[in-house]
């Protein structure tokens, strides 16, 4: 006799299977993907350390509650989004086109929508999928993903931001998405798209904002296609307060003798939990995934990614760094994938924790899974203290010790930052990074 396992539902799953009944009125459009990826996610539940891939991050044990959905921003919520919408902040010294979202709605009148340089295109996702025209298909195809994580943003997607470039147009000025959450706690599920045509160029830059004392949950993710020979540069800047949850993926598809370069930097939250899924499917392409952590307290972020090498004589170049203070603990799993023919293929990749308390954790986990013989592929992690010779050389000259402690730091995150391309942006995280290490103390 055999008797059937189920498994018990968290008090947050019970509430998420809830919510998407009660809401689906509220959902528009896409609705067979909706409710496919929830499918998903009723069939896999929460990851928790039992799974492999959440192995460091046990969202069950994390995620208590799943918080109600942000409903549409009022007056309150836009007049302290306005700041973001004016620029302040770490970007306020870069010319940029802002978009605005705030509490998981794009607002109009906050961005900057006119006059757009030819070959440029930008409409909101709910506008999209109202319309159902067409603009927001391919959600869910660009790399085709069984993460939950991805499943739940797909359920529940309200808005977000669609941005098309045209063959041959190169965008000068970066695009900044500046997502913002104000008020008590909620959850919020943004979904935005980017298509780059042949020979095209963009800079996305992606922010994240929200109050201290408010423990709200963010799941963001973002599909990107890159065309035959585009270069498309995409940052990601998360200063999300203190209690808040972050969930962002972002997944690409990069076409032949294109560039892409990503890059994360987070300074907030509780939790964060950026991962990244990349299918390189055209030949002679270079693709980059870099990133820079400064955690304090007991912050916790995990950096998880994948690159998948689908096409001859490839390039990827992964490079992490993460300073670490407190109880904070920095995660880092990295893998490459090389497939049957995916000859020529040079993959490095490597992660670097700085520790700077003895009750600081630095995890990491690069795998390689080579299917071809013609290849170069290598992976390396460190963690380790400041190095106690060159601090007593730099104090040996004069400098008082936290100002030698910050210097070594901010070489050492500054090597991840370099790797920006667009000057203003490089310039404005090594700012947001040597304001960390003041307030540091």
């Amino acid at each position: 006799m055999t008797a059937d396992v189920r498994q018990i539902r968290t008090a947050a799953e019970q509430a998420l299977a809830g919510a998407f009944s009660d809401l689906k009125p509220r959902l528009v459009g896409a609705e067979r993907e909706r409710a496919d990826a929830f499918r998903m996610f009723e069939e896999a539940g929460l990851p928790h350390r039992r799974v492999e891939e959440w192995k460091y991050t046990d969202l069950r044990a994390l995620m208590r509650e799943a918080k109600p959905l942000a409903g549409k921003p009022g007056k309150t919520a836009l007049d302290s989004a306005l700041a973001a919408a004016k620029g302040a902040g770490v970007l306020a010294g870069v010319d940029a086109r802002r978009l605005v979202v705030v509490n998981g709605t794009f607002v109009p009148e906050l961005s900057d929508t006119k006059n757009l340089e030819a070959g440029l295109s930008i409409v909101s996702l709910s506008d999209a999928l109202a319309r159902n025209d067409g603009a927001a298909s391919g959600i869910g195809q660009t790399v085709p993903t069984k993460d939950v994580a991805v499943a739940l943003n797909t359920a529940f997607m309200t808005d977000g931001v669609i941005v098309r470039v045209a063959d041959g147009a190169k965008i000068a000025r970066p695009i900044v998405v500046a997502y913002v959450f104000t008020g008590d706690a909620a959850a919020t599920f943004t979904r935005s798209m980017v298509s780059l045509g042949n020979d095209a160029a963009l800079t996305l830059v992606e922010t994240f904002e929200g109050p201290a004392g408010v423990d709200y949950q963010v799941n963001t993710a973002l599909d990107a296609v890159v065309g035959d020979r585009a270069h498309f540069d995409h940052v990601k800047i998360g200063r999300d307060g203190g209690k808040a949850l972050h969930l962002g993926t972002t997944m690409a598809r990069v076409g032949a003798e294109a560039r892409m370069h990503d890059f994360a930097f987070t300074t907030g939250s509780a939790v964060t939990r950026n991962q990244v899924f990349l299918n390189v499917i055209g030949d002679d392409s270079k693709v980059a995934i870099n990133g820079g952590n400064l955690l304090k307290d007991r912050q916790h972020v995990d950096t998880t990614l994948v690159v998948d090498h689908g096409s001859l004589g490839c390039e990827s170049r992964e490079l992490f760094k993460h300073v670490l203070d407190d109880e904070s603990r920095g995660i880092f799993q990295g893998k490459i994938i090389v497939q049957p023919g995916a000859q020529k293929t040079d993959g490095k990749m490597a992660s670097h924790a700085l520790l700077l308390s003895e009750s600081a954790e630095a995890d990491n986990k690069p795998e390689l899974e080579i299917f071809a013989d013609d290849v170069v592929c290598g992976h390396g992690a460190t963690a380790g203290a400041l190095d106690e010779e060159l601090l007593f050389y730099l104090m040996a000259r004069g400098i008082p010790k936290k100002e030698s402690e910050a210097l070594l730091i901010q070489s050492f995150v500054g090597e991840a930052i370099e790797t920006i391309e667009h000057e203003g942006v490089r310039e404005a995280l090594l700012e947001l990074a040597a304001e960390w290490l003041k307030a540091r103390g």
